[in-house]
Formats: structure tokens, sequence, C-alpha cells
């Protein structure tokens, strides 16, 4: 008799690809109970409620985990928050002329922005920049003290003055021989 490869858990599946959703959900469903803490509830109704919210398991295999979790925290005394069913988001009985809706994925809630608020804001906040970089280049550009923007000016000046002090100097110093020799 040969192996059927649509058997996981006890469940015979349709097709390889459902087969295949509940050998994955197999595999998250042991990396669960790997890293589940079960001594706190909180923890438990946390990935119970995470995993009905978001649909992350889609098979019986992946339900019947779930229902485990649910019993855990129905024999649970320290929980006082309501527990929210399994939900299946799947038909077992279709019939010609039934009105179906399966309701879509609820996911996290965006809040709304108030773009014309944070612009606004944005738009100030570059204003207030804009003018302390400027106010920055002007104290820069009028400081006496050499910097990045006039230190080629300020040595310059620096040198000079060395330089006209040294001619000084120099012109005294000569000024002075003249006097000796003449005087001797």
């Amino acid at each position: 008799m040969g192996e059927n490869k649509n058997i996981v858990r006890g469940y015979c599946f349709g097709t390889a690809e459902d087969a295949e959703t509940a050998r994955q959900e197999v595999k998250k469903i042991e990396y669960l109970e790997q890293h589940m803490d079960y001594g706190k509830t909180e923890n438990i109704l946390l990935v119970y409620r995470k995993a009905v919210e978001s649909r992350i398991f889609q098979t019986p295999v992946g339900w019947e985990y779930l229902r485990s979790l649910q019993g855990r925290l129905l024999e649970a005394e320290d929980l006082e928050e309501p527990i929210p069913p399994v939900t299946l988001y799947t038909v077992f009985a279709h019939r010609v002329g039934d009105d179906i809706r399966v309701p879509a994925p609820r996911l996290p809630e965006k809040k709304k922005s108030n773009f014309k608020g944070q612009f606004i804001v944005s738009v100030v906040v570059n204003l207030i920049l804009a003018v302390s970089v400027g106010a920055m280049f002007a104290i820069a550009l009028t400081s006496d003290q050499p910097n990045i923007l006039n230190y080629e000016r300020a040595l310059v000046n620096k040198y000079a003055s060395w330089e006209q002090e040294l001619t000084e100097r120099e012109n005294r110093l000569r000024e002075q021989e003249r006097q000796d020799v003449s005087e001797n």
C-alpha cells in the first residue's frame, strides 16, 4: 500500500498544497511549543489572540493547536478577560443561492496622520534650522578668530603684521648702528 503524501497529523487533505500548508503549520506549532512559557497565562492569551486575529492557522492542524490553547486559557484561574473563539473563515456546506461572505483579515488599524499639521510643523522646523545655519555663517564671517571661512585672511594679516614689526625693528637697529659708527 502506497503512502499518501496528503496526510498530515491524521488529517487527509484533498490537495498537495493544503497538505503543505498543514506541514508549515506543524513547524509553526513546534516553534511555538519550544519557545512558549505556558506558566504565564498572559503569554498564552497574547499568542492565542495574535494567531486568531492574524489568521496564522488555516487548516485543522492549526485549529487543533488553537483549540488546545483555548482549553488552557479556559482552565486558567487568573484570567479575567473573555477568550475570543477560534474563527475558521471557511464554509462547510454550500448551497446554490447562499450568500456567503468571508470577512477580510483584521489587520491592525493604522492611525490617520494629520498630514497638514505635520507639514506645517516640518516647514517651521526647517525655517528655524535654515535661519540658525545662516546666523552661524554670519558669526563665522565677522569673527576675529580664525575659522574655516576666514583662516587664510587671518593668517595673511598675522604674518603681515609680523613682517611689518620685523622691518621696523630692523630699521631701528640699522639706525642705531649708524649712530654708534658716527660717534666713534
